[in-house]
């Protein structure tokens, strides 16, 4: 066990948890007693049985999101249930709240199946402005999400899709500035066929990169690949891979100009970084360890390289998105999140690094600029796209 280890066992518990419930009242007296609770809080609940709308006047609702997880899929834990995801979805919710002044609250269900996961979610609904799925093992989590948005009124985010995907693509477009390279001229390839892998590929393609291929553990996705496809998988092989390229990583990678691992530790190799493209782009993501350690993918000629760690440059982390784009749509009281509010966000991010260079193509992950920049840019879009029930 490692020094970072014991001293994360002992603060979790020495504070037994990080997150508590802090009343914004006084109930010192009867007269505060009163207006809290009995008799003044009927008042208060008959206007809201009125007009359930009113529930963002009176309440929490107005700021409050549950973070929901079933622990089947915890970092990179794996399937390690309810209990073990409760310390991660607390710290989701300390970086809510402290970043963008969100209050959440972990909700961590001892269910595992589609159904029972978005009965629960549907019947706590009531009391949150938004829902942030989290560390939900696919495929289901794509069903999930996509039936909780249809039969909710309120946001509803895969944080590991969308968030993940926001950020690399803020990431990418700066990377692709420092390279001098377009868009529309670059063979991108992901490896891992995931909740975020399939979420970036789809951002990828939805930005006009037109060479987009995927990889999993069978090789690349193409049409009619029978070897462990499911659902979505055949979904994207639809979308990407026109050249219908087959094969493992080791010979998809080949003249590529940018690799996007969302996969495991060290299946990128030096060899490989040497046969892409000159001055390629690197997203090495895989945590803790990376796909590739930066300085073997530089030595191998990599132009611009990203880990999700916080000990080198480039630090693609998903709290880079998902504070502004809930804060964004809590405010204007969005129905849901689109995809027009999520390229604003990445369009935002990217923005606020003005002259990127290989050593910095996405912000330091706690700049102060981000929520109130990314939040009103997922304002913004939602309002045009009309999709807010405030104006800006």
């Amino acid at each position: 066990m490692s020094p970072l280890d014991q001293e994360a066992l002992a603060l979790h518990s020495s504070r037994k948890g990080k997150i508590e419930v802090v009343s914004k009242v006084q109930v010192e007296n009867r007269k505060d007693l009163s207006l809290a609770y009995t008799p003044g809080v009927a008042a208060v609940s008959s206007a809201i049985a009125n007009d359930r709308e009113l529930a963002y006047k009176y309440t929490i609702k107005q700021n409050c999101i549950a973070v929901v997880s079933d622990g089947s899929a915890v970092l990179g834990l794996g399937d390690i249930g309810p209990e073990g995801a409760i310390p991660v979805m607390e710290g989701k919710c300390v970086l809510f709240k402290k970043l963008a002044g969100v209050d959440a609250f972990p909700i961590c269900l001892d269910v595992h199946t589609a159904d029972e996961i978005v009965a629960a979610v549907k019947a706590i609904a009531p009391v949150f402005g938004g829902i942030n799925l989290e560390d939900i093992a696919a495929p289901k989590c794509f069903e999930i999400e996509s039936r909780l948005k249809k039969g909710l009124s309120i946001p509803v985010m895969h944080d590991d899709q969308h968030a993940s995907a926001v950020v690399v693509l803020a990431g990418l477009m700066n990377a692709l500035k420092v390279v001098g390279r377009k868009k529309e001229d670059v063979a991108v390839v992901v490896n891992g066929a995931g909740a975020a892998g399939i979420a970036t590929a789809k951002m990828m393609v939805a930005f006009g990169v037109k060479d987009v291929v995927m990889v999993d553990t069978s090789g690349a996705i193409y049409a009619g690949r029978k070897e462990g496809m499911n659902g979505e998988k055949i979904h994207m092989a639809s979308i990407t891979n026109r050249g219908m390229r087959k094969g493992r990583l080791s010979e998809v990678i080949s003249g590529a100009d940018v690799f996007i691992g969302v996969s495991k530790a060290g299946v990128l190799t030096r060899e490989m970084v040497k046969s892409m493209s000159l001055n390629p782009v690197i997203f090495a993501m895989a945590n803790p360890v990376p796909e590739i350690m930066p300085d073997d993918a530089k030595a191998a000629g990599a132009a611009v390289v990203a880990t999700g760690r916080s000990d080198f440059p480039n630090q693609v982390n998903n709290s880079l998105a998902f504070p502004g784009i809930f804060r964004g749509a809590l405010d204007c009281r969005a129905s849901e999140i689109n995809e027009e509010m999520k390229f604003a966000a990445a369009k935002a991010l990217a923005s606020l690094v003005p002259s990127p260079s290989p050593e910095k193509i996405v912000p330091d992950p706690l700049d102060p600029a981000i929520v109130p920049a990314v939040s009103k840019a997922v304002w913004s879009a939602a309002y045009l796209s009309g999709n807010a029930k405030k104006e800006l």
